[in-house]
């Protein structure tokens, strides 16, 4: 196309009558700074392309970074919805507690000793299964689930439950039995333990916290219907209880969640 626009400019001048060697060569001259335009002009619309392109490629992979954050955000708000639900029911269960010490009477100081006393037989040893014994043993069980030391406590509320299975304190010891499991991240027989609850005492107030910790066990097995399933169900057969919502706040969480 080049070589043509100079035959027709050669053509023209000649046709005039008014082509030399010195017209000939600016028009060559000038040709060629056209061309050496374009051949910029092109180069920089390549770069432009190029630019354009990276361009894209950054803004695309800072949208899916954002996406990847934001799924961490709400991970990381389920994840605090369920340590707010364990803290609060520890701190429930410290509350009762301590209730039940304060409940106990005050230990009378001992009577100075008689003079001469005559001999006497030894004191009957406290029998483990008198019901007025019940609390004193299910304390000794929480302040070594509270020691941490979970196998142990395990041992300890079962041993209450075998003793006392009627006290108001059975579906109690039963429900912390699977918390223990819980913590040490058992989810599959925590499951079973608060299922227990559920069958032993379905009226108790522990009723509803097994339920919420049954779904929470669910979650962590990633069976999320499950869990969701087992929320409702505090929501739906427990309403007034605190359980009821710390559940509609995990179901909100999980619906938050949904694509």
């Amino acid at each position: 196309m080049h070589r043509a626009l100079v035959a027709l400019a050669v053509v023209a001048l000649l046709a005039t009558g008014c082509a030399s060697r010195g017209s000939l060569r600016r028009v060559q001259d000038e040709l060629a700074g056209l061309r050496a335009d374009l051949t910029e002009l092109r180069h920089s619309q390549e770069l432009n392309t190029r630019d354009l392109a990276r361009t894209l490629g950054e803004l695309r992979a800072l949208d899916a970074r954002n996406a990847e954050l934001q799924a961490a955000l709400r991970e990381q708000a389920a994840e605090m919805s369920r340590l707010r639900a364990r803290l609060d029911a520890a701190d429930q269960e410290l509350r009762e507690t301590k209730s039940l010490i304060a409940a106990q009477p005050p230990v009378p100081p001992p009577a100075p000793p008689a003079a001469a006393p005559a001999p006497a037989p030894p004191p009957p040893r406290p029998d483990a299964t008198r019901p007025d014994n019940a609390e004193q043993v299910y304390a000794a069980a929480m302040a070594t689930f509270r020691a941490r030391e979970h196998g142990q406590a395990v041992l300890d509320l079962l041993d209450f439950i075998a003793k006392y299975p009627g006290h108001r304190l059975a579906a109690n010891a039963q429900y912390w039995i699977g918390e223990a499991y819980y913590v040490q991240r058992d989810y599959q027989q925590a499951l079973v333990e608060f299922q227990r609850v559920l069958e032993r005492a379905p009226t108790s107030p522990k009723a509803a916290d097994a339920l919420l910790k049954i779904g929470l066990s669910y979650t962590n097995l990633r069976e999320n219907t499950r869990a969701q399933q087992a929320w409702q169900r505090v929501v739906r057969d427990y309403p007034a209880s605190e359980s009821a919502g710390k559940a509609r706040a995990l179901l909100r969480a999980h619906a938050a969640r949904q694509p």
